[in-house]
């Protein structure tokens, strides 16, 4: 039996292997049969591979419909920067200068001028012009002939054209190998007024602090002198000099003090109603003394009714200002007068005295800072600001103040004038 079992698993293993012997031979012959298929397609030229689609099928009609009108699009047309003509910019850049600018060639004709050229040399167009010919300014040529000559340096000049300042450039510059002079004219004329003014104030303020410095000084050495013992009444006379001098110090102190704070716009105006009578009452009083030294008469004659808008303050100090100068002004024993008129809406105030008056050519200038009609006559005496902080206050009042010349030596002949008030 066991023999029985040990053969039929012989058969069957067996029948086995000659199964898988059969399926391995099979691979083989599969294997090489793809083997030389490839190499059969390898050996065929690659051509594109179309692939048919299927025909589509027709698509059913729609149904006619009515065609809706289209709304109609108006679309803006906007020029392109090609369609704009290109801006003149330097051209606009030196007509929006200040300056005079001038472009000149080496034959001094001008090719290029602004706005501002043709306008101070009232020549349009100043293009083509010879600089000989635009006015009467020979410096011209000769800083472009020297610009010229020194083509690497900038020449700067100050002129006077038409009574007027200016500071002038003139530069070369080169374009393509050609020279071309460039000028330009700045207008100065304030600031050098500024700078005359200034000049005028450091002489001044120095010559008015000097004068009554030295003066004390004098009457103290006297007054305290080693050899001789000072009497009571030389030492008051002595020390109402010195009250003098000090009062002259303290009177230009407060001159520069009002103008710094008028100019500089820190005074306030107060418009108020106002007693005119009254406040040229008050500035008399505050010259008392003064009018007493100098032996003058100040006589009040405006109406005791008259009421102006102002600033009392302030038209206090352009009152004593005004009668100030007139008693410097007048001679000993003489009158000054104080009118006012009124002529509706303004009154209008005089100080009229009996001295040698303003000169018809210099009364446009009196008010001017530190201005003086003839220092040598005025006793050392006054600043040459009084006057200009006048025309700052009644400026600011809205008023106007004026002077009349001496034409026929009638003296100092100044007026003012103030908003009306209602009168009592």
């Amino acid at each position: 039996m066991e023999w029985l079992i040990i053969g039929v698993l012989l058969i069957t293993l067996a029948g086995l292997g000659i199964v898988a012997f059969g399926l391995f031979q099979q691979q083989k012959a599969t294997l090489a049969q793809v083997k030389a298929l490839q190499t059969h397609i390898s050996s065929i030229p690659k051509q594109p591979i179309v692939l048919s689609s299927p025909a589509p099928m027709p698509a059913p009609e729609p149904p006619p419909v009515e065609p809706k009108p289209e709304p109609v699009v108006i679309v803006p047309i906007i020029p392109t920067p090609t369609s704009i003509a290109e801006p003149p910019i330097n051209k606009i850049l030196a007509d929006g200068a200040y300056d005079i600018l001038l472009v000149v060639d080496p034959t001094y004709h001008i090719l290029s001028a602004n706005k501002s050229a043709e306008d101070l040399f009232e020549k349009n167009p100043l293009v083509g012009t010879p600089l000989s010919q635009i006015g009467d300014l020979p410096e011209l040529e000769l800083m472009v002939s020297d610009a010229l000559v020194n083509e690497e340096e900038s020449f700067e000049e100050q002129m006077l054209f038409k009574e007027r300042h200016y500071r002038v450039r003139a530069e070369v510059y080169r374009h393509e190998n050609r020279p071309y002079i460039c000028i330009a004219m700045s207008d100065i004329t304030q600031l050098v007024k500024l700078n005359r003014a200034r000049r005028d104030m450091v002489a001044n303020i120095s010559h008015e602090l000097r004068t009554p410095i030295a003066n004390i000084r004098l009457i103290i050495d006297n007054l305290f002198h080693d050899q001789d013992k000072p009497k009571r009444k030389e030492s008051i006379s002595s020390l109402r000099n010195i009250a003098r001098e000090t009062e002259n110090l303290m009177w230009l102190v407060q001159e520069m003090s009002d103008l710094s704070m008028i100019e500089s716009g820190q005074s306030i105006v107060r418009m108020v109603e106002n007693n005119l009578h009254g406040m040229v009452d008050d500035a008399i009083e505050r010259l008392g003394q003064r009018i007493e030294v100098n032996n003058i008469h100040v006589i009040n004659t405006v109406p005791e009714h008259f009421l102006v808008l102002c600033d009392r303050d302030l038209i206090q100090r352009v009152l004593v200002n005004l009668i100030h100068n007139a008693t410097k002004w007048s001679p000993q024993g003489e009158t000054v007068t104080i009118y006012a008129e009124n002529g509706g809406d303004e009154v209008t105030i005089r100080v009229f005295d009996n001295g040698p008056g303003v000169p018809p050519e210099q009364v446009d200038r009196i008010f001017e800072r530190f201005y003086q009609v003839d220092a040598a006559r005025s006793g050392g005496e006054g600043t040459g600001l009084g006057l200009a902080i006048c025309r700052h206050i009644v400026e600011a009042h809205g008023g106007r103040i004026w002077a009349e010349g001496n034409t026929g030596g009638q003296g100092g002949r100044f007026f003012f004038t103030l908003l009306s008030g209602e009168e009592e």
